[in-house]
């Protein structure tokens, strides 16, 4: 589930009422009893997913001019195939390693 500061939080727990079409409503209950969670836990870790997608790509950061340069340079130019990297980027995650 994703992370939420204390100041985005708030105090306790909040009540989130949404109303939903029969079949959107079927659809999530089947979705969450196959992942063996509640409708409430399903939609909420889907809702702050999404939530963080959006904010994610909101993000907006600025760089000198030099900076700017260096990264037009790479862009255009990239730098050569790195066989250790290609080798580290085809093992799988140690994330997806834990359930083995």
């Amino acid at each position: 589930m994703p992370q939420i500061s204390q100041e985005e939080s708030g105090a306790g727990k909040a009540v989130i009422n949404i109303r939903s079409e029969a079949a959107q409503r079927n659809l999530i209950d089947r979705a969450a009893k196959k992942t063996g969670r509640s409708r409430s836990d399903f939609m909420l870790d889907a809702a702050c997913r999404e939530a963080e997608n959006v904010l994610l790509d909101q993000v907006y950061f600025t760089v000198n001019e030099q900076n700017f340069l260096q990264f037009q340079e790479l862009l255009l130019h990239p730098l050569p195939v790195n066989e250790k990297l290609r080798s580290l980027l085809k093992q799988k995650p140690v994330w997806e390693k834990s359930g083995e």
